[in-house]
């Protein structure tokens, strides 16, 4: 099942059938069971074509997020480990992150605000002070406010690779800038908690009409399970509207890499589709 946010609603679509929800996102989506209770009402919504459902989220697709913070885990797949001890090699801080891997505590950092966020087929930004810049392809979990996971997204976690990597503790300005992340395009709500193991995340980057990235890996390959990142996340924090939480990231491209304006990142996990956008740089302001 899949639950798309629009600008004046929110499509469902579960079993090839779409169906229109004059609903509040925030009070739909935080809620325990909810694929049964989105279940126990489809017999009382509107149902749409095939051909409207396509022209609805082509025409007034928002990112699937309301009032919840987003947090991110770092370090989850060896991958990222050694990408971050390769990126914080000179600063002399690559043990750090080799410590974080093996570690009891996973590391949680906050990455957006709401009113941040992309969406899919919208820009996300690199920062013009930083000489290489990622996205980071990850599986994100949208939590409740009990706790309990619901549904998952597809995020891109846009990252300044040198800035991390000149110092540990620059860590927030390599993370946390505007459009420094995306989310969508939907929310995917199995009918398990559990997502399968061998579900596949898969990036490419176009550069000119020419494919300049090409990766794919499993979710089988996290150190760290879902659960456990989630009740970390909620030990000591409230979140009344829950929150959404970005779970790592193995797909790495090579130290040479480094995004340029007007890149396309596309980004695919199993069961949940397409998150594709576009890099640019933040507007300079006007006065």
């Amino acid at each position: 099942m899949k639950i798309f946010k629009l600008s004046d609603g929110i499509l469902l679509q579960h079993q090839n059938v779409s169906y229109i929800l004059r609903y509040e996102w925030n009070s739909l989506i935080n809620r325990d069971k909810l694929f049964d209770y989105l279940t126990g009402i489809l017999s009382v919504l509107d149902v749409i074509t095939e051909d409207k459902a396509s022209i609805l989220i082509s025409q007034s697709l928002l990112p699937p997020i309301g009032r919840q913070e987003v947090w991110a885990a770092g370090v989850t797949y060896l991958r990222s480990m050694e990408a971050r001890m390769e990126e914080s090699a000179d600063s002399g801080a690559a043990d750090l992150y080799d410590k974080v891997y093996a570690a009891e505590r996973p590391e949680l950092f906050f990455k957006s605000m709401p009113h941040r966020m992309a969406g899919h087929g919208q820009k996300v930004y690199i920062r013009r002070d930083s000489a290489w810049n990622v996205p980071e392809p990850e599986l994100t979990l949208f939590i409740n406010a009990k706790g309990n996971i619901q549904a998952y997204t597809i995020g891109n976690d846009m990252s300044s690779r040198s800035i991390e990597g000149e110092n540990a503790l620059y860590l927030p300005q390599a993370k946390i800038f505007e459009r420094s992340a995306a989310l969508g395009p939907c929310l995917y709500v199995p009918p398990e908690q559990a997502i399968a193991k061998d579900t596949a995340i898969k990036m490419t980057i176009h550069r000119n009409n020419t494919q300049v990235y090409e990766d794919e890996t499993s979710i089988r390959r996290m150190k760290r399970s879902f659960t456990e990142l989630a009740g970390y996340l909620y030990r000591e924090c409230d979140f009344p509207d829950g929150s959404f939480l970005m779970t790592g990231t193995c797909l790495v491209p090579p130290n040479d890499f480094t995004l340029q304006e007007k890149d396309v990142v596309s980004i695919s996990i199993d069961g949940i589709g397409n998150l594709v956008n576009t890099v640019s740089y933040k507007p300079h302001k006007t006065i």
